[in-house]
Formats: C-alpha cells, sequence, structure tokens
C-alpha cells in the first residue's frame, strides 16, 4: 500500500462491499448444477450436460424416474460404479434427455454391474446387481408418489441344483444373461458357470409352481445351454457341442463375458450377443432351437452390422433399449473390461439405430459417443485445476487426465496392453463476475500431449516474479516437469523448453502438485499428492525470483487417503484453498472417489490436520458418492462472486460435477455511532484493479487500522497504516469477489468505525 499524504491506493482483487460480521461454511447444493453454468465445445456446440460426469464403461436401462409414465434412461458406469439419470423429454423420432441428477440419491449401491428388468410384471423395473464375491442381489421397485427400491434378496440369489439351493456363480467381470428365455413370462438367467466355458440356464418356475410371475425360485436346467463353447485363449466359438463332440481344449478358468439375449430373426427363441475379456468385438448367435431348448446354429463376428461392425476395446456390453421415442429398440455397446487401463474411454458409448421392427430388427452404426458428444469428457481421469491464466479477474478452468485411449496390442498369450496419452484441456471463462461460462479453446494446453505422458497434473504460478504464470506438471513416473512462461504479463503464455525432472523431487509414482504459499512466507511452496495417498511438502526456501524447493515431508497433516478394504492405493490430489474466514483449508481426491476435507492447516510438518465430515454432512453423502466414482480431484472457488465458494469434482470416467455454493445471506451493515469528522473518499467508484483512499481532515493522525471482510462479514485480513510510511503491503491473495473494508481510528479522535463502499466493474 502506497501512501501519499493521506492517500492511499489499494490493488483490489475482487469487489470491495459493506456487510455485517457473520460466520459462514462451506456449503453447496445437495445436487450439483446441471446446465446452470453454461460450457461449449471446441467448435462452440453449447454441451447440453456438461456437469455430468463423463462416460467410460457403461451400461444402460429404461426406468421411469419421475413416475410420469415415460420411461427414462439409466447409466451405470463401472469405473467408479458411478449412476447417472436422465430424464426422456423426447417425442417420436426425437432424442432429446436432460441430465437429471437429484435422482441419483434414490437408486442403492450398485457395483460392477447392474441390469434393469421387471420381474414381478408389475410395469417397474427393478435392479439385478453383482453381490461380492460371487452372487447377484435383488432390488424391487417399490416406486409410490416417488422412485423407491427395496431389498428382495440379499446376498445372494440361490437356484436349485442337483442336491440343493446354491448360489447363483456371478463375478464382477461377467455381465449375465437376465431375460424371459422360455417365454413364459417369468425372469430367467444364464451365466458362465464357473471353470468351464460352457453357459449354464437357471430357469425361474414362478409360473410353474405359482402361476404368477412374481417370485425368483430358480432351478439349473442344463450346463450347456445353447450348445455351443468358448476356446480358453480366445475369443473363439464352437458350435454343436456340450464337450463331447468336438475335440477341442476345455478352459480351466473363465476370464468374462458379457450376454445380451434377444430375438434378431423373428422367430420367437432367444438369440444371443456375446461379448469376451480383451477383445473388441461382439458375436451374435443365431438360435436354431425353440424358447425350451436352445441350440446356437451359426455366429455373426461382424454384429450388428457388416459394414461397421463393433470395435470397441474392450469386451462390449450391449443393451437393446428405444433412445429416440419412436416404439422400437436400439442397441447401445459399451466396455465392460474391468480393468481401468484397458478400454476406450472419450468415444466409448456406440450406438446403433434400428431401422426395421423390433421382431426383426435392423442396426445401423450412428456414433460413438452416445450422451458423451454433449459432456466435458476428456477420456480417462480428470483433475480439475482454477486459474486465471489470462488475467482479465475471471477463473478459467484447466483439466488433465491420465489419458485419452489411443490404441491396443496383444501381448503373449494374447494378454491384452492398451496405450493412453495425457493432455491438458483449457476452458476459459468467457461469462461475468457474477456469471461464469466457459468455452472449450484446446484440448492440448501446452502441447503435452506430444510427450506421450499419462498421469498429468498441473499446478500454476509465477515463480520466478516476472508477473506472468509459470507451470509445473506432475505424471505417472512421479517426478516434476517444470515449464517457464516467458510470454509476460498480459499475453498468451509461450513456454520455454521443458525443465524434466525438476529439482529432482521425486514422490513415487502418478504426482499430483499444487503451488500455494503453506508457510505464509510469500513465496510459492509445493505440495504434492502420489499414488500412495500420502502429501509431500517441500518448501520454497529460495527466492521470489529464483525458487529452492526443499523436502520437508511425506506426510504432510498426517494424512493418507487410501482406504485399505478398497485398494492399496489412494491417489491423493490436494487443493488447498482460503474459507471464507481467509483460513487455509484442505481438500484431496482419493482412489476410493470420496473428497476429504481437512481443516486447521498449516505448514508444521508434525502437524496433523483436522479431518471433517462437514462437506459430506453438506453435500449429501449417497448422492456425492454414487456420482463422482473413482480417482476424484477437486478445485474449489467463488466463481459466481456470490460469497460462497464452488466445488467441482473430477472422475476417473473423464468429466466432473459442478456443486454451486451457497447458503443463508449475510446481513448488510455496520454501525458507525460516533464516527470521527473526516470526509474518507475511496475513487475511481466504480474501480477496475485500484482504488485510492483519501482521508481529508486527518492532518494530525499519525495511524490507521483497517479491516478486510468478505461478503459473509468475516475478517479476513488487518493492518495498521502508518500513514507516513510511504510503503506498506495489501493482500495481494485475495479471491475474487465481494470485500468491504472498516477503518478503524485511534481512541484519541474517537476510536470509532467508519465505512466506505467500492464496487469493481
Amino acid at each position: 500500500m502506497k501512501l501519499l499524504k493521506n492517500r492511499t491506493s489499494i490493488l483490489l482483487t475482487g469487489l470491495i462491499v459493506m456487510t455485517q460480521i457473520s460466520f459462514a461454511q462451506l456449503f453447496f447444493k445437495s445436487e450439483p448444477v446441471s446446465q446452470e453454468v453454461m460450457v461449449r465445445n471446441e467448435t462452440k456446440k453449447i454441451y447440453k450436460y456438461p456437469w455430468a460426469g463423463g462416460m467410460n464403461s457403461c451400461q444402460f436401462g429404461n426406468i421411469d424416474l419421475n413416475l410420469d409414465g415415460i420411461q427414462d434412461l439409466f447409466v451405470f458406469d463401472r469405473n467408479g460404479n458411478r449412476i447417472m439419470t436422465f430424464l426422456n423429454n423426447g417425442t417420436s423420432g426425437e432424442v432429446d434427455y436432460t441430465y437429471a441428477p437429484e435422482y441419483i440419491s434414490k437408486f442403492p449401491e450398485l457395483i460392477a454391474w447392474a441390469i434393469l428388468i421387471d420381474f414381478n410384471n408389475d410395469g417397474k423395473n427393478d435392479i439385478f446387481t453383482y453381490s461380492k464375491p460371487v452372487g447377484i442381489r435383488v432390488f424391487k421397485n417399490v416406486s409410490d408418489g416417488e422412485l423407491e427400491f427395496a431389498v428382495e434378496v440379499e446376498p445372494y440369489l440361490v437356484s436349485y441344483q442337483g442336491s440343493g439351493y446354491v448360489n447363483i456363480f456371478a463375478i464382477d467381470a461377467d455381465y449375465p444373461g437376465i431375460s424371459d428365455i422360455d417365454g413364459d413370462g417369468d425372469i430367467d438367467i444364464l451365466n458362465f458357470w464357473v471353470l468351464g466355458a460352457f453357459v449354464e440356464y437357471h430357469q425361474n418356475l414362478s409360473m410353474e409352481k405359482y402361476g404368477i410371475p412374481d417370485s425368483l425360485d430358480f432351478i439349473k436346467v442344463t450346463s450347456c445351454w445353447g450348445h455351443f463353447a468358448e476356446n480358453e485363449e480366445s475369443n473363439i466359438l464352437y458350435l454343436d457341442t456340450c464337450g463331447g463332440s468336438k475335440n477341442f481344449e476345455t478352459r480351466n478358468r473363465h476370464a468374462g463375458s458379457t450376454f445380451l439375449l434377444m430375438d434378431f430373426d423373428g422367430d420367437e427363441d432367444k438369440d444371443l450377443i456375446l461379448g469376451d475379456v480383451d477383445y473388441p468385438n461382439v458375436v451374435g448367435l443365431v438360435n436354431g432351437g425353440d424358447p425350451d431348448s436352445a441350440y446356437m446354429i451359426s455366429q455373426d463376428t461382424l454384429f450388428p452390422e457388416y459394414n461397421k461392425p463393433v470395435m470397441l476395446f474392450s469386451m462390449p456390453a450391449a443393451a437393446y433399449l428405444d433412445v429416440d421415442n419412436n416404439g422400437i429398440n436400439d442397441l447401445i455397446l459399451s466396455p465392460f473390461d474391468p480393468s481401468p487401463i484397458t478400454s476406450e474411454n472419450y468415444t466409448s458409448v456406440w450406438l446403433y439405430k434400428n431401422t426395421d421392427s423390433n421382431q426383426v430388427p435392423s442396426f445401423n452404426f450412428t456414433q460413438k459417443d452416445f450422451l458423451q458428444e454433449d459432456m466435458i469428457d476428456v477420456g480417462s481421469g480428470a483433475y480439475p485445476v482454477l486459474f486465471d491464466y489470462d488475467n482479465d479477474g475471471l477463473i478459467d478452468l484447466f483439466i488433465s487426465n491420465y489419458g485419452y485411449y489411443m490404441y491396443s496390442w496383444y501381448g503373449p498369450a494374447m494378454t491384452l496392453h492398451s496405450v493412453y496419452w495425457s493432455n491438458i484441456a483449457l476452458f476459459r471463462n468467457t461469462g461475468t463476475s457474477i456469471q461464469p461460462a466457459f468455452n472449450k479453446i484446446t484440448h492440448n494446453f501446452a502441447g503435452l500431449h506430444a510427450y506421450h505422458l499419462t498421469g498429468i497434473y498441473p499446478a500454476f504460478g509465477d515463480l520466478d516474479a516476472d508477473g506472468d504464470f509459470d507451470m509445473v506438471i506432475g505424471y505417472q513416473n512421479g517426478n516434476l516437469w517444470y515449464f517457464e512462461n516467458t510470454a509476460g504479463l498480459g499475453h498468451e503464455p509461450e513456454f520455454a523448453e521443458s525443465v524434466q525432472d525438476y529439482m529432482n523431487i521425486d514422490v513415487g509414482d502418478f504426482s499430483t502438485p499444487q503451488l500455494f504459499d503453506l508457510n505464509e512466507d510469500g513465496k510459492l511452496d509445493l505440495v504434492i499428492g502420489e499414488q500412495a495417498g500420502n502429501l509431500n511438502y517441500y518448501e520454497n526456501t529460495g527466492t521470489e525470483t529464483n525458487p529452492n524447493f526443499t523436502f520437508v515431508t511425506d506426510s504432510l497433516g498426517k494424512i493418507n487417503v487410501t482406504d485399505y478394504n478398497l485398494s492399496y492405493d489412494g491417489y491423493s490430489t490436494p487443493c488447498l484453498f482460503y474459507n471464507q474466514q481467509n483460513q487455509v483449508e484442505l481438500l484431496s481426491g482419493s482412489e476410493q472417489g470420496k473428497v476429504f476435507y481437512f481443516k486447521e492447516v498449516n505448514a508444521n510438518p508434525g502437524a496433523a490436520f483436522s479431518g471433517s465430515d462437514d462437506l459430506y454432512q453438506l453435500i449429501d453423502n449417497e448422492p456425492f458418492d454414487l456420482m463422482n466414482g473413482m480417482r476424484t480431484a477437486a478445485a474449489i472457488r467463488d466463481l459466481n462472486s456470490d460469497g460462497f465458494l464452488d466445488l467441482l469434482v473430477g472422475n476417473y470416467s473423464g468429466g466432473l460435477n459442478y456443486y454451486m455454493g451457497s447458503g443463508a445471506p449475510p446481513v448488510i451493515g455496520i454501525n458507525e455511532a460516533n464516527r470521527p469528522a473526516l470526509d474518507i473518499a475511496i475513487f475511481p467508484n466504480p474501480a477496475v484493479d485500484r482504488v485510492t483512499i483519501k482521508l481529508d481532515g486527518s492532518e494530525s493522525l499519525s495511524y490507521l487500522d483497517i479491516d478486510v471482510y468478505n461478503i459473509q462479514g468475516t475478517c479476513i485480513y488487518n493492518e495498521r497504516l502508518n500513514l507516513s510510511d510511504p510503503a506498506s503491503n495489501f493482500p495481494s491473495r485475495l479471491p475474487n469477489g465481494l470485500y468491504f473494508i472498516r477503518f478503524i481510528f485511534p481512541e484519541s479522535i474517537g476510536g470509532s468505525v467508519a465505512k466506505k463502499l467500492v464496487i469493481r466493474k
């Protein structure tokens, strides 16, 4: 702060306004925003569902979410067991959905796979899903007034198998066939048997025993449904065999397959669409038998369209449902491979429109990115970082990733390997200080795609005190790269040649850095997350123009976000920030999907940060978990200048959920009783980036205390101004937002307060 004869010039980083002292806490709308914050892609097309969270390996089903009699869309992404819900607004022949996250919390926790089908013929689709370690559980749709489910079968769905009832074998790498196979009105089940290449058929006896299809009473009828088998080492299928009629090696293990049962030749028995682990195609098997005795007579390895067969790594799972409201079911396919590092990602939902009928369908390829084309989706992994890169006062959005799927190849014994290359996408904020809007400028910021790295994670800050921002990135191998910005303040960034293995920092695997002045000495320090789940702290012991990062601890705050019941990895992703009271707090994403929240954060290497569940209590734990999936990362800022922090959460499916901050509005005003006879002027008003404070009638005044408050009325900064001192520092770390200045005068002239209003354009 510079003083010239009782004039004070203050650099502003936000709006300044006056409020009464109050208290604030992190508070977010219990459901994420859907379309309130507009996002455009690189061609300026507006995304319909920008904050839906991305898609990787998805399963689809119909269900009436709002009980209006129209079938809506349910999506389950096995990468993190994420649920997505879309209301169907379409008329005949139209695809028109609205992302509706408010229904996600209505669903139970689902694992690995979910099949929606009406088992009791009441017109409401129920849920069949995986039950650990080798079984199926069922949730009954009991909706009456609103969507609701109740446990029907837990822990395991059983079938009579020779000498007694045994759970129907199902693993997380198998997508079973659940359909009315014998045409009697109740639901039957197909699955691969435990050690073999053959398909078991579990017939539901509900109609046979009770005359109504409301029970789940199964008996294993055969261990060789369809008279075919899978090869041990490949996806080759052998027809006309149940083990003795063909000469092939019986497999002694089962690695995973997907089933879809449907009649695609119009002969009123169930044919089969089969996917196999590690392979990109599906096989259409034609049933030449009848509803009671299946017999596969031919196979189509180019199913469903000769000119455009499925080529979707890996292990496509198919769904048969009407997406365009014309009464004719279409075909949707997406990867089912349980490995998160072998499958296609950002174009991983293939749609084939049915141009004929449900009795004799004819499928025509339509697109590779059904629904994905209308949401932020950066492949596998989405790590958001909020930073004003163009210095226009609006916070921009950077999203890095684990990688975009590039290609696959087979190693020895036909072992599948897939290659991913990581990028950073830049979404520039082209909105206003009160209404953000993001335009995608590039999916390859700084040209990082050319380095063929995986797991890039950026951090931004001015490390050489030249006025522009520099960039540090972490990535899969655990060290850092440094990119100096040589463009200067106010110019588009131009990065010098990268400095690899920056300062010999290596935290293990998947380094996720953040530049932040943790010890509040005016220099940016480094806090780095990693695959092991802990946080590393490197103090900047250099100068403002020449940083030197010195290792302090690999256990900052005594934090480890690993849940060893789920995984040996944590994938911590730090996000340090100032709360409304100007206190440092911390968010960290994790492998398990939870975003951890810590208070009482400081640079003391021996201190344990205070973990808090407030974030979960305020967001609502259940839908938060069901939406955010696995390997999360968080970014938090006040993006709309309402005084409340907004939260972005990225996940491994490549997208983001946006939680808008909310809470009770502050009370405006401060008591000005006994204000001294001084004329306080602040100009220009409105202000842009600097204001001058003029105190007329204060020639004998030697000092003045000021407090700076945010919109909640919380004091975030205070200072005693020596009116004869030509250089005093105003805080430069204030985020964009609304603030006010309170003047407190010495006791010698009354010791009272005065207030002034300044608004920045």
